[in-house]
């Protein structure tokens, strides 16, 4: 699409923050008018928009493809977004180990251990540890608990913390994610160590490294609008 617009503006309105391209107030793809919660996301919004040539790449629009899922996607029904994602957390790559004669468990136990007790601690939840691939549900007291703390968070939290969570394949690291203290990029390498392992074991591959270092990106960029959307 070519560039229709020249001057890109963020006003306050009644329940928020909304871009304006000339004098065209942005709506989603659905319509509804994009409106976002703090001056920070809308800033950032604004960037995207204002960083465009004379054609318009959605694909170097990333935190507005995020605020259109937060709002037409995730707040009309954050309970159905909210069950998806506590699905991760009954199969969450930080509780499935190697046998522990495995040189790889001591790598997860050293790597891992420490995030799942701390998320355990923080949340008041007990995980059960897995050796092997076969699947071993959370008890149903768990699940409850993330529910409780996944419906304590905004629908753009939401949409950030679901977006982590399916990247990394681990609601753990993705709900960790959401602290402001975190440190995201430490906590993506965490949860992609059987990944980067057998990398070391086997030698690395051009495309498999290419498609790591995009989805890093995108999981950076995820904690970014997390981040961007905090009062």
């Amino acid at each position: 699409m070519k560039r229709f617009y020249k001057k890109v503006s963020v006003n306050e309105v009644e329940s928020g923050w909304q871009i304006t391209l000339d004098t065209r107030a942005i709506k989603t793809v659905k319509g509804t008018p994009q409106v976002v919660p703090t001056k920070a996301l809308a800033d950032a919004l604004a960037a995207e928009w204002a960083g465009q040539g004379e054609k318009i790449d959605p694909q170097t629009m990333p935190l507005r493809d995020m605020a259109d899922y937060a709002i037409d996607m995730v707040s009309p029904d954050p309970g159905a977004l909210i069950d998806k994602t506590v699905a991760y957390g009954d199969t969450d790559t930080l509780l499935y180990r190697a046998d522990p004669d495995e040189p790889l468990f001591a790598r997860q136990q050293e790597v891992w251990e420490p995030i799942v007790s701390a998320f355990e601690t923080r949340h008041r939840v007990e995980f059960v540890r897995i050796s092997g691939i076969i699947h071993h549900p959370q008890s149903e007291k768990t699940l409850t608990q993330l529910r409780k703390v996944l419906g304590g968070h905004s629908s753009f939290a939401l949409a950030s913390i679901e977006m982590m969570t399916h990247l990394a394949a681990s609601l753990i690291t993705g709900l960790s994610s959401a602290q402001r203290d975190a440190d995201a990029l430490a906590l993506w390498q965490a949860a992609s160590l059987e990944e980067e392992w057998q990398a070391e074991e086997w030698g690395r591959d051009e495309e498999a490294e290419e498609r790591r270092e995009k989805r890093t990106g995108d999981f950076l960029k995820a904690r970014e609008f997390w981040e961007l959307a905090q009062d």
